[in-house]
């Protein structure tokens, strides 16, 4: 079974609030018959777009291909936050490679946040950015943890994060779920399909070719990389992959290291005054669950949840009372309140929850598993190839280099084995541990 065709229609963008809100781009051509080009991107994603974009705009000769439309996948979908650094804080990633290997790391990150920002105001591209992301614990523990990596990302980094005790997070988050918390204002969130379409009509503009509904089922390597679709074929002198959990059996080396893993969100009806109940400023949260809980405010006052994981093929049959039931968690009083999109999406992760760059042969390169910190990750991540294929390789190499396990089980048995894991954590949630 492909996670491309199992829980969507072919084609179509999912009923999210994104879709409901951001205007539809003209459908792109299906790839029929063979085109020729310098770089073949497989994927319309935030990182094939910004491969792309940054190609074409460095003067090659581009062509992408996707399987359903520009921005379908995870990109187009997810909770739309930018956040600082990497997927694992900085503390953790000090132990795993080293205080100043773990500094470029940040410089990294924040060079990410950079680059979407600049994105966003070099093609006008108008995706309701906003600052603001705090972490939420729901622990006394969890508290004095993130109190003390704000005073060592202050004192080893130069970055400040707003320390909140229990009154001063009830004040900007009254939920009775959290304790405190800290405040990044230099993270952001943004809608996610608005800016991946905004990519797509960059890239187009810069002379991307782009095919849509243009299913990839085989790749021949060599000298030159043949791309196979349903009606056609790209033959080009690169191949950079951008599929992340939807990359199917493209690439057995990728898809031993990236796992596919679903997540849902909900947007709830607008709360009109009550928005104070959920949030008193225009920021988004992230909690300190092993399985994260994360909401925001839509600017027509929404409440946007996700929350809940599965590991299958298939999603729920019913995504809105297995998102409820953490958003009530966090929020009780908003039992009544009805959630009028609920939708589902799939993503990817790695062992060690931090991003798979490969040089998969001489001219096949390939990121993924962002790990749900996909927003600034994969855009940077689609201009690292750019300068990669381009011979500049210096940001790619740093990332390919972090070390990065095959899951255990291989494809067959690593979806039982991790449920088993976060039915471990998901105890320890509800314990408070």
């Amino acid at each position: 079974m492909n996670l491309l065709f199992s829980n969507d229609r072919r084609g179509e963008y999912p009923e999210s609030w994104y879709a409901a809100v951001t205007p539809e781009l003209p459908p792109y051509p299906v790839l029929k018959g063979e085109v020729r080009a310098d770089v073949c991107v497989v994927g319309g994603g935030f990182t094939g777009l910004s491969a792309a974009l940054h190609l074409a705009e460095a003067g090659l000769d581009v062509v992408l291909v996707e399987a359903h439309r520009v921005g379908f996948g995870a990109s187009g979908r997810n909770g739309g936050q930018l956040g600082s650094g990497q997927r694992q804080d900085q503390v953790k990633l000090e132990k795993m490679v080293g205080r100043d290997e773990a500094r470029r790391f940040w410089e990294l990150g924040e060079e990410a946040k950079a680059l979407v920002r600049d994105l966003a105001v070099r093609h006008g591209i108008d995706c309701d950015l906003r600052d603001g992301i705090a972490w939420a614990g729901s622990s006394d523990g969890s508290v004095r943890e993130l109190h003390d990596y704000a005073d060592h990302m202050a004192r080893h980094y130069g970055y400040g994060l707003e320390v909140l005790d229990r009154d001063g997070f009830a004040a900007l988050c009254p939920s009775p779920a959290y304790r405190g918390g800290v405040l990044d204002r230099g993270a952001a969130h943004l809608n996610p399909l608005k800016l991946a379409l905004g990519l797509a009509r960059a890239a187009e503009g810069a002379g991307a070719r782009i095919f849509e509904r243009s299913h990839v089922h085989h790749i021949q390597r060599g000298k030159s990389v043949t791309v196979q679709t349903d009606a056609g074929r790209v033959v080009a002198d690169h191949l950079v992959l951008g599929c992340n959990g939807y990359l199917g059996g493209l690439d057995r080396q990728v898809a031993a290291r990236v796992m596919p893993i679903n997540n849902f969100v909900v947007a709830t009806e607008p709360l009109g005054t009550d928005t104070a109940r959920v949030l008193a400023e225009e920021i988004a949260v992230s909690d300190d669950r092993f399985v994260v809980n994360y909401f925001r405010l839509s600017p027509d006052g929404r409440l946007l949840f996700g929350g809940g994981e599965s590991y299958g093929y298939r999603f729920p049959s019913d995504i809105r009372a297995t998102v409820r039931k953490p958003m009530l968690e966090i929020f009780p009083h908003l039992r009544d309140v009805d959630l009028t999109h609920a939708w589902g999406g799939t993503l990817a992760i790695t062992m060690k929850r931090l991003p798979h760059l490969a040089r998969l042969a001489p001219n096949v390169l390939t990121a993924s598993g962002y790990s749900g910190h996909g927003v600034g990750n994969a855009v940077q991540a689609g201009k690292l190839m750019a300068e990669a294929v381009r011979g500049q390789s210096a940001g790619f190499d740093t990332f390919a280099a972090l070390p990065s396990p095959a899951f255990p089980g291989g494809p067959a048995f690593r979806s039982p084995l991790l449920v088993l894991a976060m039915s471990w954590y998901a105890m320890r949630d509800r314990l408070g541990l």
